[in-house]
């Protein structure tokens, strides 16, 4: 057992001795894909989104120096036709870089430490086979399978780490690319030496232009999981199963950590929030507290043509139609807004819907990671408005029409060139970003079904809550008051009037052809029930 060759089952083993969600239905993907041209698997997401866990799971499978049938006993793999096929049937060759780059006395000698490092270790085990000389890691590997008719499984976690933390050496990257695909570029030397490898990371493989630097790899990504949607993190039944374990309220953490979708599932939460959620019975940020916001304030605030109004829009609810198709992979490639936002579908602080081709705000945690963001002065009237959003709340709940009005009135001429509130729909923008941190304590549900109709917004509390149940109808160069009309004459309050007893009917209009002072004014009618 070694470091890099062979690092055994501890690592698996300490996962499972804390709260463990079965994501062993993996390996029978990757069992399927041993000595066939899909053998060499890249699967990206989030930090904290599960990836060491697992590739710890995955040397714990193959390694053939450990017995790890225990381990995987009544796990879902343990009940698959696969699962001894391959079980600790394969020399492992495990590469963490993160820790190569967090190690290294000068970032530039990673691909040489990396070589040599393992090379040491494979000499030690394969003596006769090595020659003393030799410095070329894919070299000493297609030697040793040559002479040993034995292939290894390569597995590679945070493959993107030199790409992150060596941003602007281009020289580096490319001797790491080299390095890499020295291993898999591919042809004779790698069927004879590689049974199979599996690489995570933030990022998919960098791209030169159109072509993926590592062009025989099969990719699985947060823009496009295939059919390995699942394990990018939890899905709700998984949830769901962690929430009455832990007897804590799934409605609570549906609302906080809900948002990933994808065609192949219908909701993945984050891994790292939920199990703290779960285990410490509070819902908290506590995914977005392990980086800090600069980052994704940095991004957010690049110079490119149209970016901060797709970040408006989606502040204000809304979903943006993007091209993830010229993204390069890394964190310095830019050349429009669509780059940007495909790199925060990466990094997870924004969701993908592959269909619509449309990306969005996931969740409450990130949306609060957004208003930390948008705190600087390159966005300063949005952050004043965001941080004022809690005395809008206050001041619809005492029924001050006026102040309501007012504040609808800065968000709306914040930026009417982005935002066109020339109708109802973009009105119900408007709203949600002058009521952005209301979500904390309200589940906000556009276009809500209810009497007669459909009600424009409906603000309904979380459960331990003691905040009133808020309609808020919008109308669009008529008047408030016709608004809270129509919630009565549709009947809007009914059910909720039921449920949860106290109510708040709220009736908005902008007319944007009124005269002198009267010009974009907004109206508002509040009404207790």
């Amino acid at each position: 057992m070694g470091i890099y060759l062979n690092p055994g089952n501890r690592g698996f083993q300490t996962i499972l001795n804390g709260t463990y969600v079965d994501k062993t239905g993996l390996i029978d993907y990757v069992n399927q894909t041993i000595n066939t041209p899909q053998k060499l698997t890249c699967f990206s997401r989030p930090r904290r989104f599960g990836k060491s866990f697992a590739a710890k799971m995955l040397c714990a499978y193959y390694d053939k120096t450990c017995d790890s049938r225990f381990l995987f006993e009544g796990l879902e793999i343990s009940k698959m036709d696969s699962f001894y096929k391959y079980l600790n049937k394969y020399d492992v060759i495990y590469l963490d870089i993160t820790w190569f780059v967090s190690t290294t006395d000068d970032i530039k000698n990673v691909v040489h430490d990396i070589q040599s490092s393992v090379i040491s270790e494979l000499k030690n085990e394969f003596l006769s086979f090595v020659s003393e000389d030799e410095r070329s890691l894919p070299r000493v590997m297609t030697a040793i399978a040559s002479k040993t008719d034995r292939r290894f499984i390569v597995i590679i976690d945070e493959w993107d780490a030199l790409f992150r933390e060596a941003k602007t050496d281009e020289a580096l990257q490319k001797e790491y690319v080299q390095l890499l695909r020295g291993l898999f570029k591919g042809g004779t030397a790698t069927d004879e030496t590689i049974a199979a490898a599996y690489m995570t990371g933030i990022l998919p493989i960098k791209k030169y232009g159109t072509e993926s630097a590592l062009t025989d790899f099969q990719e699985f990504s947060m823009a496009d999981p295939l059919g390995l949607s699942e394990y990018i993190g939890f899905t709700e039944r998984e949830v769901l199963q962690l929430c009455k374990r832990y007897a804590v309220c799934f409605d609570d953490v549906k609302q906080w950590y809900d948002g990933y979708k994808f065609e192949e599932s219908d909701s993945v939460y984050n891994p790292n929030s939920v199990i703290k959620a779960v285990r410490y019975k509070r819902i908290r940020n506590y995914w977005t507290q392990t980086e800090t916001y600069e980052s994704l304030k940095h991004y957010i605030s690049m110079n490119f043509d149209g970016l901060k109004d797709a970040i408006l829009s989606m502040l204000g609810g809304k979903s943006v139609k993007i091209a993830i198709s010229t993204f390069q992979n890394d964190i310095t490639s830019f050349k429009n807004r669509d780059d940007v936002l495909t790199l925060l579908v990466h990094l997870g602080y924004l969701g993908y819907g592959a269909e619509e081709q449309k990306v969005f705000i996931p969740n409450q945690e990130v949306a609060d990671a957004f208003a930390d963001a948008v705190k600087g002065d390159e966005w300063k009237d949005v952050g004043d408005l965001i941080q004022e959003s809690e005395n809008l709340l206050e001041a619809t709940i005492r029924g001050d029409a006026d102040a309501v009005a007012d504040a609808l009135e800065r968000v709306h001429n914040l930026n009417s060139s982005v935002l066109q509130y020339n109708n109802e729909a973009s009105l119900s923008s408007a709203v949600m970003i002058a009521y952005y941190t209301a979500r904390r304590i309200y589940k906000i549900v556009p276009e809500f079904p209810q009497g007669k109709g459909f009600a424009d917004l409906v603000f309904i509390p979380r459960r331990e809550s003691n905040k009133p149940v808020m309609i808020v109808e919008l109308k669009y160069e008529k008047d408030a008051d016709t608004a809270i009309r129509q919630i009565h004459e549709n009947r809007y309050d009914g059910d909720l009037k039921k449920y949860f007893g106290n109510l708040l009917l709220v009736g908005i209009n902008y007319d944007k052809d009124a005269k002198g002072a009267d010009a974009k004014k907004h109206s508002c009618v509040i009404e207790r029930v």
